[in-house]
């Protein structure tokens, strides 16, 4: 598979990217593995997970945990093989410290999250969100001290606007802190609110752009069509509330974009995976899968990219 490289990094990473949001439920233990290692045997050598990620079950407040620790029985001697990014600042407990962008919080969880991985180092540790209790240069000194004592490699925020990563780089850049490699957004071809403003600055400050999301949870795969019956194993069968509400509105924007496919000779699915790798600056789609021939359709998909 063609690798990719993060900018300003020595990251190399697959144009798809495997996400464990649903390891644990509907995706059980025995089946990630299973899913894992065929990711990695068809090319995908990149990885993403969270602390908080526990499948279906997650609340908020939940523990979260699960799907680093899926992950790590999954990695078991194959560690070098894999670019392994998590996530730290959704609430994981009942507690005001069980969340957010302290420094004593992300001490915490990234020494938890390597427990359950199984490793001393994660290479892209993401800040999952912002957080507006926390003054930004504490978290930022936080990441930073972790590169020096070699428990992350480099780092990224997820759910940041772009008026927010401006702050975060100029932050940076005062103290000589490291600057984010990478940038996560939710973003498909249903919901492009970030090349507004949040792909131009990532493009014009060399920041490789890595969404989540770009499927909007099978709503692009082709899989709905207005009058017919919902697919029982999809997401808006068994978790409608993590997916776009599939209303006549939603079938509107899903047909026009079923046109702009079949005009350029595609699939939906492969529309809505090509048109993004297209954009300028981004690095690598997040996508998620049940089963391994799901793996192997969405590969297909970007062949021709």
């Amino acid at each position: 598979m063609q690798l990719m490289p993060i900018p300003k990094s020595d990251l190399n990473v697959s144009r798809l990217c495997l996400g464990t949001m649903t390891f644990g439920t509907p995706v059980g233990e025995a089946e990630a593995i299973r899913l894992t290692h065929h990711a990695l045997e068809r090319g995908l050598n990149f990885i993403d997970t969270a602390n908080m990620y526990q499948g279906y079950t997650r609340y908020v407040g939940s523990p979260g945990g699960v799907a680093e620790e899926i992950l790590g029985k999954a990695l078991k001697g194959k560690r070098s093989q894999v670019v392994l990014a998590s996530k730290v600042g959704m609430k994981i407990g009942p507690a005001d410290d069980d969340q957010g962008l302290s420094r004593g919080h992300i001490l915490r969880e990234i020494d938890r999250s390597l427990a359950r991985l199984g490793c001393e180092q994660v290479d892209l540790y993401y800040m999952h969100k912002p957080d507006p209790l926390v003054p930004l240069e504490e978290s930022v000194k936080t990441f930073a001290d972790l590169i020096r004592a070699g428990k992350i490699r480099y780092w990224g925020v997820s759910n940041f606007s772009a008026a927010q990563l401006t702050g975060l780089l100029t932050i940076c850049d005062t103290n000589g802190w490291p600057r984010p490699v990478a940038v996560q957004p939710a973003y498909s071809l249903l919901k492009r609110e970030a090349e507004k403003e949040l792909l131009p600055v990532c493009q014009r400050e060399q920041i490789g752009v890595i969404p989540y999301q770009v499927l909007q949870g099978g709503l692009l795969t082709g899989k709905y069509r207005r009058g017919r019956e919902i697919p029982k194993d999809s997401r808006q069968a068994e978790k409608p509330e993590w997916s776009l509400a599939l209303n006549e509105a939603t079938f509107d924007q899903l047909e026009q974009l079923q046109g702009e496919a079949q005009a350029r000779g595609r699939s939906l699915l492969q529309h809505a995976l090509q048109a993004l790798l297209e954009q300028p600056g981004l690095v690598s789609l997040i996508v998620g899968a049940k089963r391994p021939a799901q793996i192997d359709e969405l590969l297909q998909a970007i062949e021709a990219v």
